[in-house]
Protein backbone atom coordinates (compact mmCIF):
# COMPACT_ATOMS: atom_id res chain seq x y z
CA UNK A 1 0.00 0.00 0.00
CA UNK A 2 1.74 2.99 -1.31
CA UNK A 3 0.37 6.54 0.21
CA UNK A 4 -1.23 8.33 -2.59
CA UNK A 5 -1.67 5.63 -4.78
CA UNK A 6 -3.96 3.18 -2.10
CA UNK A 7 -7.01 0.98 -3.49
CA UNK A 8 -9.57 1.64 -1.08
CA UNK A 9 -11.59 -1.57 -1.71
CA UNK A 10 -8.49 -4.03 -1.19
CA UNK A 11 -7.36 -2.00 1.79
CA UNK A 12 -10.88 -2.09 3.03
CA UNK A 13 -10.75 -6.17 2.18
CA UNK A 14 -7.98 -6.31 4.31
CA UNK A 15 -9.59 -4.67 7.48
CA UNK A 16 -12.48 -6.87 7.33
CA UNK A 17 -10.20 -9.77 7.19
CA UNK A 18 -7.85 -9.29 10.21
CA UNK A 19 -5.32 -8.02 8.70
CA UNK A 20 -4.00 -5.80 11.56
CA UNK A 21 -1.16 -3.89 9.75
CA UNK A 22 -3.92 -2.24 7.25
CA UNK A 23 -6.44 -1.51 10.36
CA UNK A 24 -3.40 0.40 11.95
CA UNK A 25 -2.60 2.50 8.90
CA UNK A 26 -6.29 3.41 8.11
CA UNK A 27 -6.31 4.23 11.95
CA UNK A 28 -3.40 6.10 11.84
CA UNK A 29 -4.83 8.12 8.30
CA UNK A 30 -8.05 8.65 10.13
CA UNK A 31 -6.53 10.08 12.94
CA UNK A 32 -4.22 12.50 11.05
CA UNK A 33 -6.40 13.37 8.39
CA UNK A 34 -4.04 12.34 5.88
CA UNK A 35 -5.37 11.48 2.61
CA UNK A 36 -7.19 8.79 1.56
CA UNK A 37 -8.77 8.89 4.86
CA UNK A 38 -11.88 10.70 3.93
CA UNK A 39 -12.72 8.52 1.23
CA UNK A 40 -12.06 5.42 3.32
CA UNK A 41 -14.66 6.77 5.84
CA UNK A 42 -17.07 7.03 2.73
CA UNK A 43 -16.82 3.57 1.69
CA UNK A 44 -16.17 1.76 4.37
CA UNK A 45 -18.55 -0.58 5.42
CA UNK A 46 -18.72 -0.49 9.20
CA UNK A 47 -20.90 -3.48 10.93
CA UNK A 48 -23.05 -1.53 13.10
CA UNK A 49 -23.83 -4.89 14.85
CA UNK A 50 -20.63 -4.64 16.83
CA UNK A 51 -21.26 -3.54 19.94
CA UNK A 52 -19.20 -0.65 21.44
CA UNK A 53 -18.91 -0.56 25.54
CA UNK A 54 -18.02 2.53 26.80
CA UNK A 55 -16.18 2.84 30.16
CA UNK A 56 -15.66 5.77 31.90
CA UNK A 57 -15.20 7.03 35.76
CA UNK A 58 -13.00 9.46 37.48
CA UNK A 59 -9.17 9.14 37.59
CA UNK A 60 -8.17 6.54 39.98
CA UNK A 61 -10.84 4.07 39.83
CA UNK A 62 -8.90 1.51 38.24
CA UNK A 63 -10.82 1.65 34.88
CA UNK A 64 -7.54 0.28 32.68
CA UNK A 65 -7.45 -2.52 35.69
CA UNK A 66 -10.65 -3.34 34.61
CA UNK A 67 -10.64 -3.13 30.95
CA UNK A 68 -7.58 -5.48 31.14
CA UNK A 69 -9.63 -8.17 33.33
CA UNK A 70 -12.69 -8.04 31.25
CA UNK A 71 -9.88 -8.36 28.20
CA UNK A 72 -8.47 -11.80 29.69
CA UNK A 73 -12.51 -12.81 30.56
CA UNK A 74 -13.90 -12.22 26.78
CA UNK A 75 -10.56 -13.64 25.27
CA UNK A 76 -10.84 -16.93 27.50
CA UNK A 77 -14.56 -17.10 26.02
CA UNK A 78 -12.45 -16.74 22.78
CA UNK A 79 -13.57 -13.53 21.69
CA UNK A 80 -12.25 -10.51 19.44
CA UNK A 81 -12.23 -7.37 20.92
CA UNK A 82 -10.40 -3.94 20.19
CA UNK A 83 -9.64 -1.56 23.26
CA UNK A 84 -10.19 2.21 22.15
CA UNK A 85 -7.95 4.35 25.04
CA UNK A 86 -8.95 8.02 24.71
CA UNK A 87 -5.97 9.86 26.83
CA UNK A 88 -6.14 13.28 27.28
CA UNK A 89 -4.32 15.81 25.25
CA UNK A 90 -0.97 17.50 26.32
CA UNK A 91 -1.14 20.96 26.17
CA UNK A 92 2.14 21.16 24.92
CA UNK A 93 3.14 18.72 21.91
CA UNK A 94 -1.00 17.63 21.41
CA UNK A 95 0.24 13.85 21.84
CA UNK A 96 -1.81 11.03 23.77
CA UNK A 97 -0.85 11.97 27.58
CA UNK A 98 -1.56 9.00 30.11
CA UNK A 99 -0.34 6.42 27.34
CA UNK A 100 -2.66 3.68 28.64
CA UNK A 101 -1.61 1.08 26.30
CA UNK A 102 1.75 0.56 28.60
CA UNK A 103 -0.66 -0.14 31.83
CA UNK A 104 -2.59 -2.68 29.28
CA UNK A 105 1.19 -4.14 28.11
CA UNK A 106 -0.39 -7.65 29.55
CA UNK A 107 -2.30 -8.06 26.70
CA UNK A 108 0.17 -7.02 24.08
CA UNK A 109 1.00 -10.75 22.72
CA UNK A 110 -2.87 -11.45 23.08
CA UNK A 111 -3.71 -12.25 19.50
CA UNK A 112 -7.50 -11.65 20.30
CA UNK A 113 -6.91 -8.20 21.75
CA UNK A 114 -5.78 -5.00 19.58
CA UNK A 115 -5.70 -2.06 21.44
CA UNK A 116 -4.65 1.55 20.43
CA UNK A 117 -4.63 5.04 22.17
CA UNK A 118 -5.87 8.23 21.01
CA UNK A 119 -6.04 11.61 22.24
CA UNK A 120 -8.80 13.73 23.00
CA UNK A 121 -7.14 16.95 21.30
CA UNK A 122 -9.46 18.95 23.52
CA UNK A 123 -12.40 17.85 23.59
CA UNK A 124 -14.06 18.18 27.16
CA UNK A 125 -15.85 14.97 27.62
CA UNK A 126 -13.04 12.71 26.55
CA UNK A 127 -14.73 11.91 22.90
CA UNK A 128 -13.58 13.97 19.65
CA UNK A 129 -14.54 13.42 16.80
CA UNK A 130 -11.62 11.41 15.79
CA UNK A 131 -12.16 9.23 18.10
CA UNK A 132 -15.83 8.51 16.38
CA UNK A 133 -13.83 8.00 13.24
CA UNK A 134 -11.76 5.76 14.76
CA UNK A 135 -14.17 3.80 16.46
CA UNK A 136 -16.18 3.06 12.75
CA UNK A 137 -13.18 1.81 10.82
CA UNK A 138 -12.96 -0.43 13.78
CA UNK A 139 -16.38 -1.40 13.54
CA UNK A 140 -15.40 -2.56 9.74
CA UNK A 141 -12.70 -5.05 11.51
CA UNK A 142 -13.30 -8.21 12.17
CA UNK A 143 -13.96 -7.82 15.91
CA UNK A 144 -16.50 -9.26 18.47
CA UNK A 145 -16.70 -6.22 20.55
CA UNK A 146 -15.08 -2.75 20.88
CA UNK A 147 -14.27 -0.94 24.42
CA UNK A 148 -13.69 2.98 24.57
CA UNK A 149 -12.13 3.30 27.52
CA UNK A 150 -12.50 7.60 28.51
CA UNK A 151 -10.18 9.73 30.05
CA UNK A 152 -12.04 10.41 33.48
CA UNK A 153 -12.79 14.34 33.47
CA UNK A 154 -16.43 14.56 35.50
CA UNK A 155 -19.86 15.29 34.44
CA UNK A 156 -18.25 16.33 30.85
CA UNK A 157 -18.28 12.44 30.07
CA UNK A 158 -21.70 12.32 28.77
CA UNK A 159 -20.32 12.64 25.05
CA UNK A 160 -19.65 9.09 25.69
CA UNK A 161 -23.07 8.25 24.87
CA UNK A 162 -23.62 9.45 21.49
CA UNK A 163 -20.83 6.43 20.77
CA UNK A 164 -21.38 3.84 23.00
CA UNK A 165 -24.07 0.91 23.05
CA UNK A 166 -23.62 0.29 26.72
CA UNK A 167 -22.11 2.99 28.96
CA UNK A 168 -20.12 1.55 32.19
CA UNK A 169 -19.69 4.32 34.66
CA UNK A 170 -16.53 2.74 37.15
CA UNK A 171 -16.54 4.54 41.09
CA UNK A 172 -14.80 3.61 43.92
CA UNK A 173 -16.09 3.35 47.68
CA UNK A 174 -14.15 6.11 48.56
CA UNK A 175 -16.31 8.55 46.18
CA UNK A 176 -18.66 8.33 49.87
CA UNK A 177 -21.01 11.14 49.81
CA UNK A 178 -19.39 12.53 46.51
CA UNK A 179 -22.38 10.12 44.99
CA UNK A 180 -24.98 12.30 46.11
CA UNK A 181 -23.19 14.79 43.80
CA UNK A 182 -23.42 13.04 40.51
CA UNK A 183 -25.90 14.73 37.71
CA UNK A 184 -28.63 13.29 36.36
CA UNK A 185 -27.30 13.29 33.10
CA UNK A 186 -24.65 11.42 34.09
CA UNK A 187 -27.32 8.68 35.62
CA UNK A 188 -29.19 8.73 32.08
CA UNK A 189 -26.06 7.49 30.33
CA UNK A 190 -24.85 4.79 32.53
CA UNK A 191 -26.68 0.79 31.84
CA UNK A 192 -24.26 -0.18 34.32
CA UNK A 193 -22.24 1.20 37.24
CA UNK A 194 -19.18 -1.00 38.80
CA UNK A 195 -17.90 -0.25 42.43
CA UNK A 196 -14.61 -1.53 41.51
CA UNK A 197 -11.80 -2.19 44.71
CA UNK A 198 -14.67 -3.92 46.41
CA UNK A 199 -12.64 -5.61 48.89
CA UNK A 200 -11.79 -1.78 50.86
CA UNK A 201 -14.03 -0.69 53.66
CA UNK A 202 -17.50 0.58 53.16
CA UNK A 203 -18.00 -0.95 49.45
CA UNK A 204 -21.03 -2.49 50.88
CA UNK A 205 -22.57 0.46 51.82
CA UNK A 206 -21.14 2.73 49.00
CA UNK A 207 -22.87 -0.07 46.48
CA UNK A 208 -26.48 0.04 48.75
CA UNK A 209 -26.83 3.78 48.54
CA UNK A 210 -26.06 3.70 44.93
CA UNK A 211 -28.69 0.92 44.08
CA UNK A 212 -30.80 2.94 46.42
CA UNK A 213 -30.35 6.43 44.57
CA UNK A 214 -31.20 4.56 41.53
CA UNK A 215 -34.56 3.12 42.86
CA UNK A 216 -35.29 6.57 43.72
CA UNK A 217 -34.43 7.88 40.48
CA UNK A 218 -36.84 5.41 38.84
CA UNK A 219 -33.78 3.59 37.17
CA UNK A 220 -33.61 0.90 39.21
CA UNK A 221 -33.24 -1.65 36.07
CA UNK A 222 -29.74 -0.33 35.85
CA UNK A 223 -27.18 -2.98 37.84
CA UNK A 224 -24.81 -2.65 40.16
CA UNK A 225 -21.87 -4.46 40.27
CA UNK A 226 -18.69 -4.83 42.55
CA UNK A 227 -15.24 -5.86 41.62
CA UNK A 228 -12.12 -6.38 42.52
CA UNK A 229 -10.30 -6.12 38.85
CA UNK A 230 -6.74 -6.72 39.86
CA UNK A 231 -7.39 -10.19 40.84
CA UNK A 232 -10.17 -10.28 38.86
CA UNK A 233 -13.20 -10.89 41.41
CA UNK A 234 -16.59 -9.93 40.11
CA UNK A 235 -15.66 -9.79 36.09
CA UNK A 236 -17.18 -12.58 34.85
CA UNK A 237 -20.68 -11.26 36.35
CA UNK A 238 -19.97 -8.05 34.30
CA UNK A 239 -18.68 -9.75 31.57
CA UNK A 240 -22.25 -12.01 31.00
CA UNK A 241 -24.10 -8.56 31.16
CA UNK A 242 -21.79 -7.00 28.47
CA UNK A 243 -22.66 -9.62 26.57
CA UNK A 244 -26.40 -9.96 26.93
CA UNK A 245 -28.10 -8.46 23.46
CA UNK A 246 -30.32 -5.99 24.22
CA UNK A 247 -32.60 -4.47 21.63
CA UNK A 248 -32.67 -1.00 21.34
CA UNK A 249 -35.73 1.90 20.82
CA UNK A 250 -35.64 3.62 17.54
CA UNK A 251 -35.89 6.94 19.18
CA UNK A 252 -32.54 5.76 21.24
CA UNK A 253 -30.99 5.08 17.93
CA UNK A 254 -31.70 8.31 16.27
CA UNK A 255 -30.66 10.52 19.64
CA UNK A 256 -27.34 8.56 19.64
CA UNK A 257 -27.14 8.99 15.99
CA UNK A 258 -27.89 12.44 16.43
CA UNK A 259 -24.83 12.90 18.97
CA UNK A 260 -22.67 11.82 16.83
CA UNK A 261 -23.54 14.04 13.71
CA UNK A 262 -23.16 17.05 16.44
CA UNK A 263 -19.83 15.74 17.49
CA UNK A 264 -18.52 14.90 13.86
CA UNK A 265 -20.13 18.60 12.74
CA UNK A 266 -18.15 20.25 15.65
CA UNK A 267 -14.85 18.29 14.96
CA UNK A 268 -15.70 19.94 10.91
CA UNK A 269 -15.80 23.28 12.17
CA UNK A 270 -13.53 23.35 14.07
CA UNK A 271 -10.98 21.45 11.56
CA UNK A 272 -8.84 24.98 10.67
CA UNK A 273 -8.22 26.21 14.34
CA UNK A 274 -4.60 25.49 14.58
CA UNK A 275 -3.39 25.29 18.11
CA UNK A 276 0.64 25.64 17.45
CA UNK A 277 -0.38 29.15 15.58
CA UNK A 278 -2.59 30.35 17.80
CA UNK A 279 0.03 29.91 20.48
CA UNK A 280 2.30 32.33 18.81
CA UNK A 281 -0.35 34.77 17.96
CA UNK A 282 -0.98 34.99 21.71
CA UNK A 283 2.95 35.46 22.01
CA UNK A 284 3.09 38.43 19.89
CA UNK A 285 0.08 39.91 21.62
CA UNK A 286 0.13 38.82 25.32
CA UNK A 287 1.91 41.64 26.48
CA UNK A 288 0.78 44.60 24.43
CA UNK A 289 -1.03 47.26 26.31
CA UNK A 290 -4.91 46.51 27.15
CA UNK A 291 -4.66 42.81 26.30
CA UNK A 292 -7.84 40.91 26.24
CA UNK A 293 -8.74 37.67 25.60
CA UNK A 294 -12.39 38.72 24.27
CA UNK A 295 -11.14 40.98 22.09
CA UNK A 296 -8.45 38.93 20.50
CA UNK A 297 -11.41 35.82 20.18
CA UNK A 298 -13.04 38.66 18.05
CA UNK A 299 -9.93 38.96 16.03
CA UNK A 300 -8.93 35.30 15.55
CA UNK A 301 -12.01 34.99 12.84
CA UNK A 302 -9.17 36.71 10.04
CA UNK A 303 -6.84 33.97 11.02
CA UNK A 304 -9.08 30.93 11.01
CA UNK A 305 -11.96 31.13 8.34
Amino acid sequence: MIRGQVDIEQWIAKIGNGNINALARALTFVENDIAPSAELLRRIDFRDNTPIIGITGPPGAGKSTLVNAIADNLSERRLKLAILAVDPTSPFNYGSLLGDRIRMSKQFNNPNVYIRSVATRGSLGGVSGKTIEMLDVLKAADFDLIIVETVGVGQSEVEIAGLADKTILVLVPEAGDEIQHIKSGLMEIAQAFVVNKADREGADVFANKLQKMLREQHHDGIPVFKTIAEKSIGVEELCSWILRKEKFADEKKIRLLAQKAYQLIETKRMKNIDKIKLISLLAERVNQQNFNIYSFVDQMEAYFP
